[in-house]
């Protein structure tokens, strides 16, 4: 199984983004998408599995502030921002979160943490980052994607 992991869109969807969209069988979503649009779009690639962000007021309060899924005998749990997660885990294999706008991908007391960076407009001058990932014989591989951005 493959999958498409993103967060911190804010209203934008780059190109390049849905160019690893069309790969995917699933599409893993942190929050901060801004717009019910980019929800709209997602949906048309693959099944989409989203978290509700800091900034996705009024229009996304259908969204889950957190969610738990299992994918291909891999158990995600997501929320935007990690300081909100519960203090027990049991069953989790890996954690899916945004918010910082921060590439992060660190194994931590037996459960992978995946913070995917953010792909939409660039802040802060750091890189545009997603991830893919596959599931293979219940083991996640994680790829880091690095989306090119103009010098300015």
């Amino acid at each position: 199984m493959k999958l498409a992991i993103l967060s911190d869109t804010h209203g934008l969807l780059r190109s390049e983004v849905r160019e690893h969209l069309k790969a995917a069988d699933a599409i893993l979503h942190g929050g901060d998408i801004n717009k019910q649009s980019i929800v709209d779009e997602l949906r048309e690639y693959a099944p989409l599995y989203v978290v509700r962000g800091n900034n996705d007021r009024g229009w996304a309060e259908a969204i889950p502030h957190h969610l738990t899924v299992t994918l291909d005998g891999v158990t995600f749990r997501m929320v935007h921002n990690r300081k909100e997660l519960p203090a027990d885990l049991s069953g989790v294999d890996v954690v899916v979160f945004g918010h910082s706008h921060k590439y992060v991908q660190e194994e931590r007391d037996g459960i992978l943490w995946l913070n995917p960076g953010s792909c939409g407009p660039r802040r802060f001058h750091q890189e545009i980052t997603m991830m893919t990932a596959e599931i293979v014989d219940g083991a996640l591989r994680v790829e880091k994607i690095t989306i090119p951005h103009e010098v300015s």
